[in-house]
């Protein structure tokens, strides 16, 4: 063990937060000394803090056996997530060597579709039954690993949820009094189907620190604790920014260049070929330009405003897809907010900019042609920063995936054409 990093067995059971964060700051290259030697139980519990990259990397750096313990006392949750990161073959190497109980409870954990109630649920949870009194309940509770929870199930006889009650009434309740009288109803279950938006919904509506998860038959089969649809909102947003740039979900600050390169060259080309259409509409004038200097240096002006207003939009938009604050047919009235929106910014900045120009190039004209390309930019952003991300949902594609890039293109062209068009026909005028 590497004790300059301060990462010991009995650190990590004492403290598994800080010793994340430790584990957190150790380059990948330099884990495999460090956690080798370490107790895998402990190392386990500390895992659970980890972010996923991290918490793969630690796992590949282990030996076989330290593998499989990890896997048979972790957490779901974090179980799923480091086999699914394994080929085929290696995972089915690692699932052979688990026991039998643990094995198969992993690969129905890891048949459930992604995102959904029954891959983030914890099947670690406690579960009693109304029948006993609060004294007993409260020593079930004292004896089990849960820790931090504010509620606990109540089941019947055959597992069927019957509701839930707050920890914080048995421990002002006295414990001859039963359990039953203490018990609360559940509205907020969910099935191992049910989406994350749904989750999040009800989780931000109910403000609870858990929901359950039952199956069909109304058997109370896993918990979804917030702090696992937390870490599961957190790595899908996290994804999704590095993929509105043209960056893959994968890369992290440590991958190897190459791994780097290999990912972002093709967005990269691609961002190419739009900036060549780009740069075709200023082709269109450019005799223009030749005519007019003023104009060339004016141009990232028109469309550097439009791209930043396109940018706000895209992003409010996608916020309100992802948490599904807004659906498809809410569409003409995101549009039409950003048309206000883009409309009143774009006459505001009109104004300031043409002062701007005016008191710099003593042009009438030239202001009035950035005043007016302005307003039409702006317009253009918003349109096409809300409408974007909702025809490519429309069509069921990723979002986060091609609308900057698509967004670039449209408010570059617009922002060009609008300002070199406004020029074109004021000097035809003139």
């Amino acid at each position: 063990m590497n004790v300059s990093h301060g990462v010991e067995n009995e650190y990590l059971r004492r403290h598994p937060v800080d010793a994340a964060e430790q584990l957190e700051t150790i380059p990948d290259p330099e884990l495999e000394p460090v956690v080798g030697s370490l107790d895998p139980r402990a190392l386990g519990i500390a895992m659970e803090y980890l972010s996923p990259p991290k918490a793969i990397e630690v796992f590949e750096v282990l030996p076989r056996e330290a593998q499989l313990e990890i896997l048979e006392r972790a957490a779901p949750r974090l179980a799923v997530t480091l086999l699914a990161q394994l080929d085929d073959s290696r995972r089915e190497q690692l699932l052979e060597g688990l026991r039998s109980v643990s094995r198969e409870d992993l690969r129905r954990l890891m048949a459930f579709r992604e995102n959904s109630a029954g891959r983030l649920m914890d099947r670690s949870y406690l579960a009693v039954q109304a029948e006993l009194t609060v004294g007993q309940a409260l020593k079930r509770l004292q004896q089990s690993p849960l820790r931090g929870a504010r509620s606990v199930f109540v089941v019947s006889t055959e597992r069927r949820l019957e509701g839930r009650v707050d920890i914080q009434d048995l421990a002002l309740a006295s414990g001859e009094e039963s359990l039953a009288d203490h018990v609360q109803r559940v509205d907020e279950a969910v099935t191992t189907e049910t989406d994350r938006e749904e989750l999040v919904e009800l989780l931000e509506r109910s403000r609870l620190d858990s929901v359950p998860v039952v199956d069909l038959e109304g058997h109370l089969v896993g918990v979804v604790r917030y702090r696992s649809l937390f870490h599961a909102i957190e790595d899908v947003a996290t994804a999704d920014l590095q993929k509105m740039v043209g960056v893959s979900p994968e890369e992290r600050a440590l991958s190897l260049p190459g791994f780097a390169i290999k990912r972002r060259l093709p967005w990269l080309h691609i961002n190419l070929l739009t900036a060549f259409l780009a740069a075709s509409v200023v082709g269109l004038f450019e005799g223009l330009i030749a005519q007019f200097t003023a104009l060339a240096v004016l141009l990232p002006v028109v469309a550097g405003q439009s791209g930043n207003a396109g940018a706000q939009a895209l992003a409010v938009t996608m916020r309100g897809l992802a948490l599904r604050e807004i659906g498809i047919r809410q569409w003409r009235l995101v549009l039409g907010k950003e048309v206000m929106v883009g409309l009143f910014n774009g006459v505001a900045l009109a104004i300031t900019c043409g002062i701007a120009v005016y008191l710099w190039s003593a042009s009438f004209g030239l202001a009035l042609v950035i005043a007016v390309a302005m307003v039409m930019s702006m317009l253009a952003a918003g349109i096409s920063g809300s409408l974007v991300p909702i025809v490519l949902t429309r069509l069921g594609q990723d979002p986060a995936t091609a609308s900057s890039i698509i967004l670039t293109t449209v408010t570059d062209v617009a922002g060009f054409f609008s300002f070199l068009g406004t020029a074109t026909i004021l000097a035809f005028m003139l």
